[in-house]
């Protein structure tokens, strides 16, 4: 294992920020494994330093391919993470918008460029992401439909489902996107946490990416052949609101199944402490995403579920 700085932010006022990164093998530059943009990815970051872990333990057992390089940068935002920021610098700014990046511009344009130019060209490129709603999620593998996406390959991560999505306009500043139109065959996993440790999602998401890498045969790896995953499109997905606000109570988990008219969830008020709003199911489906905040506001997404599999 080598130890690289792959970009200083310096400062007159604090120690400089240095984002480092882990490379094992050389050669190719075969795979980037990137973790916590924000500063609240804890989770991310945690996956990272256990994928460190394991492929130290695989270099020194020599099963590492000849000829491949593998880099993971556990975190590039440690500044947000250390005072307890989500966002980036005293412009607030969110990392995963601001690639590719530009030398000219503000702080995290900076440091998306600087880190952008070091990774650009890796074959394929693993991003663990978190989603802008707070949440547990059925661990998946999530691709942009750029014309350069492949299914194909996401589905050897063995987790259970590989969402699709088209791109909205402010999406094309994300590293995943970038990394596609620089013909980076590129994901993003996700998770069931965020900001807290989930173990076993944890060990899911690292042996997927042990997996996917001895798939492509950048080490060896013996591992079980994971899920068959179902290819599922955004649209595929039913959005669960809020007709009100206040406490949120859930009453079900993601991978739970449910049918229509399952109570999911109650919206308890906070004074009086009577239930609101009974949240029910519109549709057959499972659930693939599910709100965990303890509030709740009128018209919040509380859950998705996948219906299309059922029909």
């Amino acid at each position: 294992m080598f130890t690289e700085t792959i970009y200083t932010v310096t400062s007159p006022y604090r120690e400089d920020m240095i984002v480092k990164g882990f490379s094992f093998g050389k050669g190719d530059e075969a795979a980037c494994i990137l973790g916590s943009e924000r500063g609240n990815e804890v989770q991310q970051m945690y996956i990272c330093s256990q994928l460190v872990k394991a492929l130290k333990e695989q270099e020194a057992n020599g099963c590492i391919s000849a000829g491949k390089k593998i880099l993971v940068i556990p975190v590039i935002n440690s500044l947000g993470m250390n005072v307890g920021e989500k966002f980036f610098g005293v412009e607030n700014q969110d990392i995963n918008r601001r690639f590719p990046g530009r030398k000219t511009g503000d702080s995290a344009d900076r440091l998306a460029e600087g880190i952008f130019c070091r990774i650009r060209n890796y074959t394929y490129g693993i991003q663990l992401t978190s989603f802008y709603m707070a949440g547990e999620f059925v661990p998946h593998v999530r691709m942009m439909e750029t014309g350069f996406q492949n299914t194909s390959l996401a589905n050897l991560f063995g987790l259970p489902y590989v969402m699709v999505r088209k791109p909205a306009p402010i999406d094309t500043k994300t590293l995943n996107y970038n990394w596609q139109n620089e013909m980076t065959a590129a994901f993003s996993l996700y998770t069931n946490r965020t900001d807290t440790i989930d173990e076993k999602s944890a060990g899911q998401a690292v042996a997927a990416i042990l997996r996917f890498l001895t798939r492509m045969g950048i080490i060896r790896y013996e591992s079980h052949s994971g899920y068959i995953s179902h290819v599922i499109l955004k649209q595929d997905l039913t959005d669960v609101h809020t007709m009100s606000g206040g406490i949120f109570k859930g009453l079900v988990s993601p991978g739970e199944d449910v049918r229509y008219g399952h109570r999911m969830a109650e919206i308890i008020d906070p004074y009086e402490g009577y239930v609101k709003e009974t949240i029910l199911a519109p549709t057959d489906g499972i659930v693939f995403f599910a709100h965990t905040d303890p509030l709740a506001v009128e018209g919040d997404i509380v859950y998705q579920l996948i219906h299309r599999l059922h029909e």
